[in-house]
């Protein structure tokens, strides 16, 4: 099974997903961890490039290649072997961080990105979605408490609400493939309530005829 987790930055991605692995694993499941840009050597020091403060004039059609670039690597060489193995994979972000990001913040055409992201993907699709969903200055606050603060933190307010709203906007066309949660709430919190979601899919994603 294969499960994304996206949201606005700051949202709490990163610190709960190893919560919920730990939980999934708990349930008999063996489980694979992996973000987004990255999760291969590759894709690591396509990263360094995006995240670099130093690489402010990244322009949005660059951005957005380097981000597939290292999807595709990623979903080759460690999504699509995992789940052969029926390992549950937990991912930092997929494809619907591009059409969140570099679509609805930048501007690009989510056409032309939906076109590219199958060509990266090979038409990958998680079997579910999860948004984090939390307040644009919120979690920019965070963030900055955090002392994490990178080339796309730096972004204006503007951008960011422009790809919280386009996370809404994506769920809102598919949304038999999300689950939305209030990420601004306590950590516990979420984490409970990211462990009831999964486990309800993962017996859903158990009980289908063709598993």
């Amino acid at each position: 099974m294969f499960i994304t987790l996206e949201g606005p930055e700051g949202s709490g991605k990163t610190s709960q997903i190893p919560l919920l692995a730990d939980h999934i694993r708990a349930l008999g499941h063996e489980v694979l961890l992996t973000r987004e840009p990255g999760g291969t050597f590759i894709g690591d020091q396509i990263r360094n490039v995006l995240v670099s403060l130093e690489n402010k004039a990244l322009t949005p059609q660059a951005e957005t290649l380097l981000f597939l670039a290292a999807r595709a690597q990623l979903v080759r060489e460690v999504i699509q072997p995992a789940l052969a193995r029926g390992v549950v994979v937990l991912s930092d972000r997929y494809a619907d961080a591009t059409l969140a990001y570099q679509g609805y913040g930048h501007g690009v055409d989510l056409d032309i990105l939906r076109q590219l992201l199958s060509f990266a993907t090979g038409g990958l699709q998680p079997n579910l979605k999860i948004l984090l969903d939390i307040d644009v200055e919120n979690g920019l606050r965070r963030k900055t408490d955090c002392g994490e603060w990178n080339r796309l933190d730096a972004y204006s307010i503007a951008f960011h609400k422009r790809v919280r709203d386009g996370y809404h906007s994506l769920v809102s066309t598919e949304p038999e493939k999300w689950v939305v949660i209030d990420a601004g709430r306590d950590r516990e919190l979420v984490q409970a309530d990211l462990r009831k979601t999964v486990e309800t899919a993962l017996k859903t994603h158990r009980s289908k005829p063709e598993d």
